[in-house]
């Protein structure tokens, strides 16, 4: 499992784990029963608090994403995420939805939009 932190951005550390995670696992990188580094691994290995890998961790076990065992550790949950993307989903259809009515109220043509957003979801973070 591969985790590249950003610093330099408005990002917390904590988000920045959560989401990288959330995306192996929807992406298929991560399966269901993988298991993850322990905290403290992971903490050491991204020169981070081990506090700040047990937040995400937590964050990641509420919203059903891993199982975590007292003395086995921490995996990928079993569950199935469609809920997930499906949420994911509804918030980009909110957010097109806005854009889509400023530009309509602007004048600025569906084609220039479109273009927009292509441009944006190629970019390379």
């Amino acid at each position: 499992m591969e985790i590249l932190l950003e610093h330099n951005t408005g990002t917390p550390i904590y988000e920045q784990i959560i989401d990288q995670i959330k995306g192996q696992i929807l992406d298929g990188k991560l399966a269901s029963g993988d298991p993850l580094p322990s905290m403290r691994t992971l903490a050491k290995s991204l020169r981070i608090s081990v506090i700040t890998v047990q937040r995400a961790y937590e964050t990641l076990q509420r919203e059903g994403f891993i199982e975590t065992t007292v003395g086995r550790g921490s995996f990928v949950s079993a569950q199935d995420h469609a809920f997930y993307r499906e949420e994911q989903q509804r918030l980009v259809e909110e957010h097109l939805f806005a854009a889509a009515e400023i530009a309509r109220k602007n004048g600025i043509a569906l084609s220039k939009l479109v273009e927009l957003i292509t441009m944006f979801y190629q970019e390379e973070e």
